[in-house]
């Protein structure tokens, strides 16, 4: 049985191991310590936001940024549909409903027309959410300067979930700073990993202050264990950001591995009719995370799976949108069909940094050869 080839791979080695042995080595075990700080620090220097604050996972960072928001219980948040679970998961665990709002072909990510739409119908009807959040998928960024400006018109705050963007920029932007705040997972299959974990970040050192305080239990300054707010248990290890400094210095390395292995695909697949590969937005700066295509018969897809799991090479489906999730039904949602398309078509092919050129070739070949073997 050949060795499995995996979607999306940590991608650690030596300058990983050293790192968390130094800090290991350093006696500072528990939760806080000098890397944690020097880790966040490194974060506000990527994003030139000054408040950053490292977390358990991106899940906690976007529960905590809707608490830091004034989000209350039996509010309403918009949300992309097309996102993991836990974009619309940590709106329910602030209390709060989901209103799912569809994707647009450009970029995959929310539609700026969709949201206007369910936007001005909210404050005809005087029930204008409390938050939108916004998802960057798989590595590429939404159309932040038409929602936001959407958005502002309403006066209401965006949240960016660039869990999948770390690394990305629009217009030149860093990923993570296109709203009022926004967020980064550092889960073992993204671009960058601390094991688990995860970020907030905000211009507003307050906000970020507040989210430490939150993370931290709300334990009150004060010798004896005080409390005056119900707090979480959700901050970064001293030993996970030993790790995620030394990822982050590979950052820009991982994501130009990946970039090219998707212009391997792409040019493997050049010939290949009925398969598309996800557009990349005119405002550029993706970050390669995955390789998405999408397959004109959706049969087609299906049968590339197979083959591919067939030889022990991992493949996925595209996200399937919250609005169908059984977890969700009957949340209102403002869709036009998108990304319930892109589901039924799409796939994720492997893409993580440590593939070599052998195994991005065979699995372009067997993807081409299932391909033309239905065609």
């Amino acid at each position: 049985m050949p060795e499995r080839i995996f979607l999306s791979s940590p991608d650690v080695g030596s300058a990983e191991r050293d790192a968390l042995l130094r800090a290991f080595d350093s006696g500072w075990v528990a939760p806080a310590g000098p890397e944690l700080d020097a880790f966040e620090a490194d974060l506000a220097a990527l994003t030139g936001w000054p408040g950053a604050v490292a977390l358990s996972s991106g899940t906690a960072a976007l529960h905590l940024a809707l608490l830091v928001l004034g989000v209350q219980p039996g509010d309403e948040v918009y949300v992309s549909s097309f996102t993991f679970a836990a974009s619309a998961n940590a709106i329910v665990y602030a209390g709060a409903r989901p209103r799912f709002i569809d994707s647009d072909d450009v970029s995959w990510n929310m539609s700026p027309a969709l949201l206007a739409d369910e936007l001005t119908a909210a404050a005809f009807e005087h029930r204008l959410p409390a938050a939108v959040v916004v998802v960057d998928l798989y590595g590429q960024c939404a159309d932040y300067d038409e929602i936001v400006a959407i958005c502002d018109r309403h006066g209401v705050p965006v949240v960016e979930d660039a869990a999948e963007a770390l690394g990305a920029t629009y217009r030149g932007r860093p990923a993570g700073t296109l709203g009022a705040m926004g967020l980064f997972s550092f889960n073992g299959n993204k671009i960058m990993t601390t094991s688990g974990g995860g970020a907030f970040v905000s211009p507003d050192v307050e906000a970020a202050a507040r989210v430490r305080y939150l993370a931290t239990q709300a334990r009150q300054p004060v010798v004896h264990y005080e409390h005056t707010d119900v707090g979480f248990n959700y901050r970064l290890s001293n030993l996970l950001a030993a790790i995620g400094r030394a990822q982050l210095a590979r950052l820009a390395e991982m994501s130009a591995r990946r970039l090219a292995i998707n212009e391997f695909y792409r040019d493997r697949f050049a010939d290949l009719a009925g398969l598309s590969f996800m557009p990349v937005a005119p405002w550029g700066g993706w970050n390669g995370w995955l390789t998405c295509v999408t397959f004109d018969d959706p049969a087609v897809r299906d049968a590339v799976q197979a083959a591919l799991d067939a030889v022990e090479i991992e493949s996925r489906p595209l996200w399937k949108p919250m609005h169908l999730q059984p977890v969700f039904a009957g949340a209102p949602a403002r869709v036009d069909g998108t990304s319930q398309r892109l589901f039924e078509h799409g796939l994720c092919l492997p893409s993580g940094s440590v593939l070599t050129d052998a195994q991005v070739e065979r699995v372009a070949m067997l993807t081409a050869t299932a391909i033309t073997s239905r065609t």
